[in-house]
């Protein structure tokens, strides 16, 4: 993973002191602005097509559900093997993953296309209930099952999503972060008590920069960087906290001299990385949380789904 480097440099009496504040997560490239901007056009383009495509399939299939309910066919027993050869489908993502000998690159386009066909087994299973509650306690069992399987993997999307939309990659441990975070409160709390050498050979009285700044830690920061905070915030992917205490931060920049502006950049930098660690153990704890409830549930839906398709063929013959 990238790492970043952060420097707070002044000279005073021939000295120069510096901080060097380190990164353990990817940031971003100022200088790469335009490559994003790019980038995320052409993103945008590959998600509307997918979604286009997406959504012609299921028009398909509903549409073709109903020229075989007019045939005087039962349109069941069609979307109902389309949900069991999807199922199907999914079933062996999991089993490639399992096996551990996929490539990067090939594991990657599995979870496409896992995740594309998970919601093309959306709109099936809304075609097979006819969009309806069921009535009988085994088809509740199915239906809750298939619910759990569905609202999991859009979580699971989701999370994804973010990552990527945060610059974290999804391989990130989440071993270092609390080591992370205590350097980080330990380096904020270096910049903060750190004198200008300059006012310190001086024999005239200071300007209380250093005091405003340390009444700005106190006051905001020295709970965010102690405490794992902003837990709602990371979830949902808001900036509002984060902004509040960067305008906090920027509010103070226009007020000192240049020596302290440049300490609070390194400051805000500090902010921002605990932000991102933040989200990161967030992000790791609901990544590992979602699957007990995805991958389990996935597996009984089939076995489920197996007895489901004995039941209904058994009736339909008059075996039972």
């Amino acid at each position: 993973m990238a790492t970043s480097q952060v420097g707070l440099i002044g000279v005073g009496n021939g000295r120069t002191w510096r901080i060097g504040v380190r990164s353990v997560l990817q940031h971003p490239s100022v200088g790469a602005i335009g490559g994003r901007g790019l980038s995320s056009a052409g993103s945008l383009i590959t998600r509307t097509i997918r979604v286009v495509v997406l959504a012609a399939i299921s028009v398909g299939l509903f549409s073709l559900v109903s020229i075989y309910g007019y045939a005087l066919r039962d349109p069941r027993y069609l979307d109902g093997w389309v949900l069991a050869g999807g199922m199907s489908l999914q079933l062996g993502f999991h089993v490639a993953i399992k096996t551990n000998k996929l490539s990067p690159k090939s594991v990657a386009r599995w979870r496409k296309f896992h995740i594309f066909v998970g919601y093309l087994l959306i709109a099936a299973f809304l075609s097979h209930t006819n969009f309806s509650l069921p009535d009988a306690g085994f088809e509740w069992a199915l239906w809750t099952g298939f619910a759990l399987v569905m609202l999991s993997g859009i979580f699971g999307t989701y999370l994804t999503w973010s990552a990527k939309a945060k610059g974290i990659d999804d391989r990130f441990s989440s071993d270092p972060i609390p080591s992370r975070a205590a350097e980080l409160a330990r380096e904020v709390r270096e910049v903060v008590a750190m004198p200008d050498p300059a006012s310190v050979a001086s024999a005239l009285p200071a300007p209380p920069h250093d005091a405003w700044i340390a009444d700005l830690y106190a006051n905001h920061l020295k709970d965010y960087f102690e405490r794992r905070r902003n837990f709602f915030s990371c979830l949902v992917g808001s900036q509002n906290a984060l902004q509040r205490l960067t305008a906090e931060i920027d509010s103070l920049s226009p007020y000192v001299d240049a020596r302290r502006q440049e300490k609070l950049a390194a400051i805000r930098n500090l902010v921002i990385e605990k932000d991102r660690l933040d989200f990161a153990r967030v992000h790791s704890a609901l990544s590992r949380g979602w699957q007990f409830v995805h991958v389990p549930v996935t597996y009984g839906l089939i076995v489920l789904s197996v007895l489901h398709v004995l039941v209904v063929y058994s009736y339909s013959s008059g075996g039972w």
